[in-house]
């Protein structure tokens, strides 16, 4: 009997087996930490001030990086050609999301996967660039916020009258690569129409046309505005410098390019974006499709002056400016 018992115990361990593989094999994939692929154009210390608010409103939601999520980083050091391939990469890995940062990498993720879900914290005109059908319906697998770049093309240039009142020329520095640089061009050059100034074009394709693109201005320029993409991010100490030098004042699209020397941005406030994507993020790991997520507008803005490089220039900041500004660096 004893014998006969155990043989049955035996055919049922064994009847058991397949059924309790995979539920084991199911068990382990509930406890699969999610994947989110951050497919950076720049790099990680250019966009350092992106990816804390980002895994933070992340944390705030509930996905502790390293416990219930993991993030991939991957930069493409503002070499455009790279982006692609990146992108590919996070295809290949199978990420359950990809945050793309910025219009060039989203159009790059776009291209590499109709099915992985993309998220972008900050694009100048998505429906423009055709990332999306529409910003009330995305349609696809990607949506995000918008950074209204081109946008605020004039008000920059207002900003730049105000301390530079008879200011005449303005020299427009633009990543030709940039698929936001043609539009933000053309709002520019509306705008300076406007105040009777007339533009010269710096069209740069890498780091070392510019010092040549300065070269050519030769005191025809009385100020400087740098269209942002992660070429100028990347190289914008680089830039200032040689602004510095050929003593023009400089107006960028966000506060990075103040850190570095430039004189005055102004633009979206970029934490804010990317805390904002966070949570699509959140959304989408829990189902949401992208399509069903509206693009958003940006609701804060920001204007930094830096003072030690108006002092350096030799320019007076009127008090009416300063009171404006959201940070004086000095």
């Amino acid at each position: 009997m004893s014998t006969r018992r155990n043989f049955i115990t035996l055919l049922g361990g064994a009847a058991a087996a397949p059924m309790l593989a995979p539920l084991a094999v199911r068990a382990q994939q509930s406890l699969k930490m999610p994947t989110i692929g951050f497919l950076g154009p720049g790099t990680s210390s250019g966009q350092a001030q992106w990816v804390g608010p980002f895994v933070n409103r992340l944390r705030e939601l509930g996905w502790i990086e390293g416990r219930t999520v993991k993030i991939e980083y991957r930069w493409g050091e503002g070499r455009a050609e790279r982006v692609p391939e990146l992108a590919a990469e996070f295809v290949r890995l199978k990420v359950d999301v990809i945050l793309a940062a910025g219009t060039e990498a989203a159009l790059a993720a776009q291209r590499a996967t109709s099915v992985i879900p993309i998220v972008f914290p900050l694009a100048a005109d998505p429906v423009g660039s055709g990332l999306v059908a529409s910003l009330s319906r995305p349609g696809g697998n990607i949506t995000g916020v918008s950074n209204l770049a081109s946008v605020l093309a004039g008000k920059r240039l207002e900003l730049l009258r105000e301390i530079l009142p008879e200011f005449k020329q303005l020299a427009i520095m633009a990543n030709a690569g940039s698929p936001n640089a043609a539009l933000e061009i053309r709002e520019i050059e509306a705008a300076a129409r406007t105040l009777a100034v007339e533009t010269v074009p710096l069209v740069i394709r890498r780091a070392e046309d510019i010092a040549p693109a300065f070269d050519t201005l030769k005191g025809h320029a009385q100020a400087l505005y740098v269209v942002g993409d992660p070429l100028m991010n990347t190289f914008r100490r680089r830039i200032n410098t040689f602004a510095l030098a050929a003593r023009i004042p400089t107006m960028g699209g966000q506060r990075e390019y103040v850190e570095a020397a430039g004189l005055m941005s102004y633009g979206a406030y970029y934490p804010d974006l990317n805390r904002r994507a966070a949570e699509y993020v959140d959304k989408i790991l829990r189902g949401s499709k992208p399509a069903d997520l509206p693009v958003e507008q940006p609701t804060k803005f920001e204007f930094v002056i830096n003072l030690a490089t108006a002092k350096a220039l030799g320019l007076e900041v009127p008090p009416t400016l300063l009171a404006l500004a959201d940070e004086v660096i000095e």
